[in-house]
């Protein structure tokens, strides 16, 4: 079986929103509900959290991942997530095992469940992959831009051509929700993807991500809705189904 963990970059500053990895959304702290999915994910050997800061790797170690200090030096606004990655995983295999695959979270982006991570990691080694992004898939979803010299301008359609939806093949939008890499792909490209790319898809709602106050909002109702209220609902039925068989 390959050693794959899961690394969780949390820098304490944050601009948008003050602490936000540690802002509570449906009753947990945000950073928690990464970790509980990843800790609830088969095939994820070990969580890891990188931070800078000491309240978060506290709350991180309380509930079940393992701190990682990140240095000053790649916690600033300007510092890549790459960079985190990077040195988390020379931390991890100082005194482990070689790390087969990198799950690279983002924890602003709590829409996401524990099966998502495990299709992930079936993915990766049926698509034989060096690297993989999650993504939601797009249906009808005409992009444009506008250019100084030439005005708007179609971008992933002709719009003088529109095909029908039949006609056009699927699109996906990488959601940052999380990517897999082997190790080699961080250490000789610096950078989460290379090599055989390969991606796994979510559903769309999952595609949303905590930036500020607004899609924070936004976010915890789809929280509520997909993550709190539907599988209490559906245990509860099921609870009636087994009594009723009973």
């Amino acid at each position: 079986m390959k050693h794959a963990v899961a690394i969780i970059p949390a820098r304490g500053g944050s601009k948008g929103i003050p602490k936000k990895n540690l802002a509570v959304i449906c009753g947990k702290p945000l950073l928690v509900w990464s970790i509980e999915q990843l800790k609830n994910a088969r095939g994820i050997a070990s969580v890891w959290v990188t931070s800078d800061d000491e309240e978060i790797l506290a709350v991180a170690v309380a509930h079940g991942a393992r701190a990682i200090k990140r240095p000053a030096e790649i916690s600033g606004d300007t510092a890549t997530s790459e960079s985190a990655w990077l040195h988390a995983l020379n931390e991890i295999e100082k005194n482990g095992p070689p790390v087969d695959i990198v799950v690279a979270v983002q924890a602003t982006s709590p829409l996401r469940e524990s099966s998502d991570v495990e299709r992930a990691l079936a993915d990766f080694e049926a698509q034989q992959c060096d690297s993989m992004f999650s993504c939601g898939v797009l249906e009808d979803f005409f992009i444009w831009e506008d250019l100084p010299q030439t005005g708007l301008r179609s971008v992933n359609y002709d719009s003088l051509n529109r095909k029908r939806r039949q006609d056009i093949a699927p699109q996906f939008v990488e959601n940052g929700s999380f990517y897999c890499f082997k190790p080699a792909i961080l250490r000789t490209l610096n950078n989460r993807l290379g090599g055989k790319i390969g991606l796994t898809k979510m559903a769309f709602w999952k595609t949303f991500e905590v930036d500020n106050y607004d899609s924070f909002e936004m976010c915890e109702a789809l929280m509520r809705h997909y993550l709190v209220e539907r599988p209490t609902k559906q245990r509860a039925k099921s609870n009636e189904l087994q009594t009723g068989l009973s």
